[in-house]
């Protein structure tokens, strides 16, 4: 039986655009990636001045903002997977805001 492996590379972030409800993900590959504001519960609670501190790492694999202690990998916005924080790890975080 012959195997098959895919060697899937992923396109990493070069700009980020946050609106009112979305977060829009401009890749290297030449697409654009935007998945609801609500599914990143820190961001949705976050200032727009808060939201708008954001700096790229792990040379685009990855979008940190340091104001709202979130980290979220670009692979989870392309496959649309929603932030993983457990509730009682939110509210712990949204009660010392």
């Amino acid at each position: 039986m012959n195997s098959l492996v895919i060697d899937i590379q992923l396109a990493k972030a070069q700009d980020v655009i946050i609106t009112e409800d979305t977060i829009a993900v401009d890749l290297t590959d030449g697409r654009t990636v935007s998945v609801p504001l609500g599914w990143y519960p820190r961001l949705l609670h976050g200032t727009p001045k808060e939201r708008a501190n954001w700096r790229l790492i792990g040379q685009g694999e990855g979008i940190h903002w340091p104001d709202l202690d979130e980290d979220i990998r670009v692979e989870n916005i392309v496959f649309g997977n929603p932030s993983g924080e457990s509730q009682r790890s939110f509210q712990r975080w949204l009660k010392e805001r």
